[in-house]
């Protein structure tokens, strides 16, 4: 029986990988329904917060539900009708912008090759291809789209997560022994993913905000629509930023030259940089508990697996996952690969300082043990026995 019990113990690690293979498969082939679920998922925790402020504040709990509902429609309506012409007027406009861009690029060659450099002019051209970066930026805009293309079952899904919200503790309580401690992660989580998310979209509204005035100055064309390129790309970590600035210097490039392109360059650089660098990290507080190394790994790694919506979603899963690995020795090693430098610092503080607290209880315990028994034999007369 022993021999069965170790030898399952020794299995359990591949028996984990495999399972984690699998259930990864199943999301890839499920990730139609899988996608539109973890998005109306993280909205909810986002809506939960407004929720629970409205209701401290004596208003009914089916009326605040009804308030941030109709707040949600209003704002996604909103936007639908802020970039659909835009987006349309733009599409239509490509094919010119195209024409302008060859003649830059094949400019600029000519330039080149009159200085000596010899630059092949076709292969060169067939290798960039500028154009398709216009066209790439129109297909990111349908994409978002048509991420929440699925709109009425979003907005199911998450009226049916707010309508049962409350109940989720008691639940969890119910399936995990009933003991609170068990589901204070599952808060711990929830408290994480809001914190960021919120953060993140603040940062996210500021970012389009800024972007919209600097390029309203500049005289950029389009302005609303890199704006909302460079607020949703915001949220995706490391390269986020990059992606939404370069179409929109092509762009400036065509309309104005250089001179324009350096502008819309050094805006966008401008503001990521002090939102980026100064502004997020300040309110951000205690940051995401991950490397840069895991949270640029989870950007691809989502991105494979969900697609568009899992490099949105990238930090805030990784996160989940991160702490709930936390809760249990035999997986807390990976959390710590996960996390920062600074927090293996404190995990190896934490048991040094648990260490030491043993090793005093012990030689308390002893001294109990031993001194009592030593006075006697001494009071008796006898000589001391020292084990």
């Amino acid at each position: 029986m022993d021999i069965m019990n170790t030898g399952s113990q020794k299995g359990s690690p591949a028996v984990t990988v495999a399972a984690f293979i699998v259930i990864i498969t199943g999301v890839v082939y499920a990730k139609s329904i899988v996608t539109p679920i973890l998005l109306a998922l993280f909205i909810s925790i986002i809506c939960a917060q407004p929720i629970s402020w409205l209701v401290n504040k004596k208003v009914p709990q089916a009326l605040a539900l009804v308030i941030v509902l109709l707040g949600m429609i209003l704002l996604f309506s909103g936007f639908t009708f802020l970039i659909g012409g835009t987006l349309s007027t733009f599409t239509g406009n490509v094919s010119k912008y195209e024409s302008s861009l060859t003649t830059i690029i094949n400019s600029f060659i000519q330039f080149l090759n009159d200085k000596g450099m010899r630059i092949p002019k076709d292969q060169l051209t067939g290798f960039i291809q500028p154009a398709r970066v216009l066209e790439f930026t129109a297909g990111v805009v349908n994409s978002l789209l048509n991420m929440m293309g699925n709109t009425f079952l979003i907005f199911l899904i998450i009226l049916f997560i707010l309508m049962e919200f409350g109940s989720f503790p008691m639940k969890a309580k119910a399936i995990l022994s009933g003991s609170d401690e068990s589901i204070s992660y599952l808060f711990t989580i929830i408290q994480n993913v809001r914190h960021y998310l919120a953060i993140k979209t603040l940062v996210c509204l500021l970012t389009g905000i800024l972007i919209y005035a600097a390029l309203m100055i500049i005289g950029v064309d389009y302005p609303l629509m890199w704006a909302l390129i460079a607020a949703l790309m915001n949220y995706i970590p490391n390269i986020g930023s990059i992606i939404a600035a370069f179409p929109a210097v092509l762009f400036a490039l065509v309309q104005f030259g250089v001179g324009g392109a350096l502008w819309t360059l050094g805006s966008f650089m401008l503001v990521n940089n002090i939102l980026g660098n100064f502004i997020e990290p300040r309110i951000m507080g205690r940051g995401l508990g991950l490397s840069t190394l895991v949270v640029f790994l989870s950007l691809l790694f989502w991105g494979f697996i969900l697609g568009t919506v899992g490099m949105f979603l990238s930090v805030p899963l990784t996160m989940t996952i991160k702490i709930i690995l936390e809760q249990k020795e035999d997986t807390r090693w990976l959390a710590i690969l996960l996390g920062t430098p600074a927090e293996a610092k404190l995990q190896l503080a934490r048991k040094e300082a648990e260490e030491k607290c043993i090793s005093n209880i012990d030689q308390r315990s002893l001294k109990s043990e031993v001194l009592p028994t030593a006075r006697k034999q001494m009071q008796n007369g006898k000589k001391v026995k020292w084990k």
